[in-house]
């Protein structure tokens, strides 16, 4: 099998051209991304589930909205916690995915995390890909492929995260942010 680069830590941008409705506009941050398949997380579809409604003791933690977000298809009955962490060391119960970008494992108490954490979101699912199946995907053109900043992970407007992280491109990439929602009212 050919060796995958990884893109754990970046963020894969869904090009205007996919239609698949699970992903249409959606920005993904990809917590792994290796040979045997890829898991990410849509950072810009909330829910209305609020977070002290699933995990009440996590939720004076949660970032604004305060809300579950839809992590992707996949196990929608499964909550993962993306938090950023300043700094060298994270404390017990998190694990560095990238840069101050990481894991939290929603089973230690929030306490223990409480002090280092800068910000936290509560995902139900995920984003999966099988051996091989998100480079078809890339090589077909359905996905941007771009760095990730540690806000987007707590963006405060998910609504307008597609835009912005487009738009902070160079070049003809920062010009699809401006792509109608709907190209056949042009």
């Amino acid at each position: 099998m050919t060796e995958v680069s990884s893109l754990t830590g970046r963020l894969l941008v869904a090009t205007p051209a996919l239609t698949d409705p699970n992903f249409d506009r959606a920005v993904v941050l990809l917590l792994d991304h290796d040979d045997e398949g890829s898991l990410g997380v849509v950072l810009n579809r909330p829910t209305p589930v609020t977070v002290g409604d699933i995990l009440e003791s996590w939720a004076p933690l949660a970032g604004e909205p305060g809300v579950v977000f839809q992590g992707g298809p996949v196990s929608l009955d499964a909550a993962l916690g993306v938090a950023v962490i300043p700094g060298d060391e994270g404390p017990l119960g998190w694990r560095r995915v990238h840069g101050a970008i990481g894991l939290v494992d929603l089973e230690t108490p929030p306490e223990l995390l409480a002090a280092a954490l800068g910000s936290l979101r509560i995902f139900a699912g995920y984003a999966g890909w099988g051996p091989g199946q998100l480079e078809r995907e890339l090589a077909e053109g359905a996905w941007y492929v771009v760095e990730s900043e540690p806000g987007d992970v707590s963006s405060p407007r998910p609504e307008t995260l597609w835009r912005a992280v487009l738009r902070r491109q160079r070049g003809e990439l920062a010009m699809v942010a401006t792509y109608p929602d709907d190209p056949s009212l042009n």
